[in-house]
């Protein structure tokens, strides 16, 4: 059972991609087909920061020592969804038009905090592998913390865009608040 729990989430973890490319193909994208991959994309980029987020506490949980070896997987499929959604406002929405795309990230927040995420996620994904690991001994762990950055930069790249509707952007606010508490160490604060 153990051997197939990895396999099994790389396998879950592509059905988002499955499903856009379905719904390219086959003209189910809506009156908005851009907007549509645009927020499917960014969606699932904030849901990969949530579950990977949620390995450790979830190891604290279940005492399953499982959940944090899926985890750096996990945080690759982070990178590849914010990729999709980087490429579609580039390639897509922009078609590589690099001068409104510079003003866009120097003039719009929401843009530049989003783009700012997809940069710090480079060197996460750069030294993702086991070989970097050991290279960076200690170093690789205070590297890797800046998915917390990421994932609050994420959030407010959510919260900027939505102009109405604020109950989504929100909820995925608070759940990375409270994923990021639950790693802090209280015990140790206080013993101090």
């Amino acid at each position: 059972m153990i051997k197939y729990f990895k396999p099994s989430i790389f396998v879950f973890s592509t059905i988002p991609f499955l499903v856009i490319t379905y719904k390219i193909f086959f003209n189910k994208l809506g009156p908005e087909p851009v907007k549509e991959i645009t927020h499917f994309t960014g969606e699932w980029t904030l849901i990969f920061i949530c579950l990977t987020l949620s390995m450790s506490p979830l190891k604290k949980l279940t005492n399953f020592n499982y959940w944090v070896k899926v985890r750096r997987m996990l945080g690759l499929f982070v990178f590849f969804y914010a990729s999709l959604h980087l490429f579609t406002y580039i390639g897509i929405d922009y078609r590589f038009s690099w001068q409104p795309i510079f003003d866009d990230v120097v003039k719009k927040k929401y843009i530049f905090v989003g783009f700012a995420a997809w940069v710090l996620l480079i060197p996460l994904t750069i030294t993702s592998s086991q070989k970097m690991m050991l290279l960076l001994k200690q170093n690789w762990k205070k590297l890797h913390r800046l998915i917390y950055v990421i994932a609050i930069l994420g959030s407010l790249h959510f919260i900027w865009l939505s102009k109405t509707i604020y109950f989504k952007p929100l909820f995925y606010f608070v759940l990375i608040i409270v994923l990021l508490t639950l790693r802090i160490n209280f015990k140790r604060i206080f013993e101090k």
